[in-house]
């Protein structure tokens, strides 16, 4: 069960922050960001590569796109195909609007359920495929301004514990300097800290935290602090920060866009 959080502030200089948690199995290999496919030349992405695609993507034209497994989903299913590939198929847009519209006709047969969040800097959607429907279609809507928190429920489901444990702690933390003039003088303000809090509430076990390890072998493997600079200041380059391990324990690095 992976976790994404996004700071929406259509105002600010940095008008989307995505921080997201990656939760696999831990001989599930795959490679940090970078630009790994040849026919795609202007996206920056984790590779999966077990099935080819990706977990979370930036293309240059500042589109983000996360892939989340819904609750009970984990893992491969023959027949279908993998939803890593979503990623990279929202990554083919030059906007998130475009991407999302792209998805209202998808299949949703070929796939087993997944959350998809697709966003810029001027919009955000969600896509999400939660099991058969008599439209084969997946739900498509706009995230809201402001503070947001996903797993493999719905968005800020009060029902995950996670996400009732932790959004308001990320809305009360030290909020990214969103308003930082320049790339030098931007931070993460709280954030790093709560991705890699391993603190977990009442009677859920080690899931209900950020970054964990279970006995299974599954558990958080990776993290990333992603922010994207808004239109009017082509000066700008979005930031990409990455921990290639339990962010409680390695070190975020910057990625090479």
């Amino acid at each position: 069960m992976c976790s994404v959080i996004l700071l929406r502030r259509p105002d600010a200089t940095w008008p989307l922050v995505v921080a997201g948690n990656r939760d696999e199995m831990k001989g599930r290999p795959w490679l940090p960001p970078a630009r790994h496919w040849p026919d795609r030349p202007n996206v920056v992405a984790g590779l999966d590569e077990l099935a080819g695609g990706s977990w979370m993507g930036l293309n240059d034209e500042g589109v983000v796109a996360v892939i989340l497994n819904r609750f009970g989903t984990l893992g491969p299913e023959a027949g279908k195909r993998s939803r890593g590939e979503l990623v990279l198929d929202a990554l083919d847009h030059a906007d998130a609007a475009d991407a999302a519209r792209s998805f209202a006709d998808l299949d949703i047969r070929a796939y087993r359920p997944f959350n998809l969040v697709i966003a810029d800097n001027r919009d955000a959607y969600l896509v999400v495929h939660r099991g058969a429907n008599p439209r084969h279609r997946p739900e498509v809507s706009s995230i809201p301004t402001g503070v947001h928190m996903l797993t493999a429920f719905e968005m800020d489901d009060p029902q995950d514990p996670r996400t009732s444990f932790y959004r308001p702690l990320f809305e009360h933390a030290v909020p990214p300097t969103v308003d930082a003039s320049d790339a030098k003088s931007f931070a993460w303000g709280g954030w790093p800290e709560l991705m890699g809090s391993r603190i977990w509430e009442g009677t859920s076990d080690e899931r209900g935290a950020m970054d964990f390890l279970l006995p299974s072998g599954f558990g958080t493997s990776s993290s990333s602090l992603l922010a994207v600079p808004r239109v009017e200041r082509p000066d700008l380059n979005p930031i990409w920060h990455f921990a290639p391990g339990r962010p409680h324990a390695v070190d975020y690095a910057p990625v090479e866009l």
